[in-house]
């Protein structure tokens, strides 16, 4: 457990050009959030759709959100559709709980006003956590980070994740993908339009 937390962490401790963008971070912290419940015994995976568990309330608050977010009802909800259901917003949602539990924290402006200006995590234990993650390529966080564009890509020497977590991680691949194709679909519609607007 904890993964979703330490995606979060190693995405705001990273210098990544380009940046992270929110929309795949948030899907990638829904593709977490499945492997923790899958760790916790919150959930199981019936082919690519989460079967929900009867299980205690979990301590960690925003885990506990996501299982309370969990579909209950057969034919239950495929991991794409968890994807993108669950991941509306939830960087920012993480981004707010992080800094409200003092894990993240804003630069100081000294007489210069930063606007927008992202926060940072603090050291921190969780950071302790996230950054040995990160620097012995612990699978999953690897994987993760790779996909929503916190770190290059992951060594081809990597161990593969059990079945459960690796069709997690195909589903966040292929939903980023998605998101970027989507993007790059408007950008050229933009262009377009304006092109139309700039003829004589």
């Amino acid at each position: 457990m904890g993964t979703a937390r330490d995606l979060m962490i190693v995405a705001m401790d990273t210098a990544a050009d380009p940046p992270v963008t929110q929309g795949e971070l948030s899907l990638g912290l829904a593709g977490a959030e499945v492997i923790d419940l899958l760790g916790a015994e919150v959930v199981t995976l019936d082919g690519n759709r989460i079967v929900s568990r009867p299980a205690p309330p979990l301590d960690d608050p925003l885990l506990e959100r996501a299982a309370t977010a969990l579909v209950r009802d057969e034919p239950y909800e495929p991991i794409e559709d968890w994807l993108w259901r669950r991941g509306r917003g939830l960087a920012q949602e993480y981004l707010t709980v992080l800094e409200e539990e003092g894990l993240l924290a804003r630069p100081r402006a000294s007489w210069i006003r930063f606007r927008g200006t992202l926060p940072t995590p603090v050291e921190s234990p969780a950071r302790e956590r996230a950054r040995h993650r990160r620097a012995t390529d612990e699978p999953v966080l690897a994987t993760l980070a790779a996909a929503v564009g916190a770190r290059d890509e992951v060594p081809e020497d990597l161990p593969v994740p059990d079945d459960a977590a690796q069709a997690v991680l195909t589903a966040v691949a292929d939903a980023v993908a998605e998101l970027g194709a989507v993007r790059r679909r408007r950008a050229i519609e933009d262009e377009a339009f304006a092109n139309v607007w700039r003829a004589p």
